[in-house]
């Protein structure tokens, strides 16, 4: 089941921070907003596998309306970004994968994931089910 987790993004000094109120400790950090959104992504889905190997519940995302509710949101998300990431709830887990592919086709790869809000992984994903018809 996918759906979305609602992160903050914070800037300090040129430097990008994410948070994920509903997952405690899920962090991650950046260069630029695009670095710190993937590196987000990452650390979610990796937060997320780690809750699962461990037998851990893991969290329902609150809606934004739910989050703006909660003074400690709101404390947290002054001076922020808010931001929603799609994040896989359905308990399969994510495993790495070193795949070469030509440069260009990389280049290709990464416009229109971008175009389409994704991250490169995501988007790889979604062609290969598109072309497995899953």
């Amino acid at each position: 089941m996918t759906t979305h987790a609602i992160a903050i993004v914070h800037e300090e000094a040129g430097v990008y921070g994410i948070a994920f109120p509903d997952f405690p400790g899920c962090i991650a950090a950046g260069d630029d907003l695009d670095d710190v959104l993937r590196r987000g992504a990452a650390a979610l889905a990796a937060y997320i596998d780690s809750l699962l190997e461990d037998g851990e519940p893991v969290p329902t995302p609150r809606s934004l309306d739910r989050l703006k509710a909660d003074p400690v949101f709101r404390d947290d998300a002054e001076g922020g970004m808010i931001v929603a990431l799609p994040v896989d709830l359905s308990g399969n887990k994510i495993v790495p994968l070193d795949v070469a592919l030509d440069e260009k086709l990389i280049a290709a790869v990464d416009r229109a994931a971008e175009r389409a809000g994704l991250s490169r992984s995501d988007f790889l994903a979604a062609a290969a089910k598109a072309k497995l018809g899953a």
